[in-house]
This record gives C-alpha cells, structure tokens and sequence, in this order.
C-alpha cells in the first residue's frame, strides 16, 4: 500500500510559479508510475501530468505542456510538480497520484491517492 501526501499549495500571481510536492509511504514507491491531477471548482478532475517507474518517460496534458514539469526522486519517496507561468485558470485543487500499471493519463487506473492541495491563481 502507498500513502500520499502533498503539499506546496497556495496563492499566487499569473505569470508566477509553485512546487508542489508529494511524499509517499511505502517500500514499493519505485514500482509505482506517479501523477498529477487537478480538480477546478465545478469541473472533473483532470489529468496534468505523469512520470513512469524509471523517470525516464514523462506525459503531460496540453494544457500545461512547456510550463508544468514532473519529476520524482525514487531514493526520497518523492513527486514534484514545478509550475511555472502559472495561469488563473490553473487554479484547482491538485492530486498526486500512484499507478501500479502503465504510465497514463487515465483516471481510473490509479490506485492510490493524496488529499490534494489547493493552488489559487490571481489574475
């Protein structure tokens, strides 16, 4: 089992950036593809982004494709998301995600899930 846990959330300006980070529990973390997803009020949940086992294959939604990048730190138990030229309409509450499968944009094949944290973006 993994448990998640995110952080990094907050207010900022359009046009400025936020880390997110989330810490994971559990020896198997390295066999676990990781994502990012977000939540805007009134809307689905949605994907952002992924990270495969290996880091060496990420996958992003076109949304934020050249301003959003993910990484993961396999040795520290760690997913980060760095958000730069961040837009109002980036604001939602974002998701970390763990998926024992494949990497993928795809919802319903996660198995494990945070709390989220809230980013608010003021234009």
């Amino acid at each position: 089992q993994v448990q998640l846990v995110e952080s990094g959330g907050g207010l900022v300006q359009a046009g400025g950036s936020l880390r997110l980070s989330c810490a994971a529990s559990g020896r198997t973390f390295r066999g676990y593809a990781m994502g990012w997803f977000r939540q805007a009020p009134g809307k689905e949940r949605e994907f952002v982004a992924a990270i495969s086992v290996s880091v060496v294959t990420t996958y992003y939604a076109d949304s934020v494709k050249g301003r959003f990048t993910i990484s993961r730190d396999n040795a520290k138990n760690t997913v980060s998301l760095q958000m730069n030229s961040l837009k109002p309409e980036d604001t939602a509450v974002y998701y970390c995600a763990a998926n024992r499968a494949t990497l993928t944009a795809e919802e319903h094949q996660y198995d494990y899930w945070g709390q989220g944290t809230q980013v608010i973006v003021s234009s």
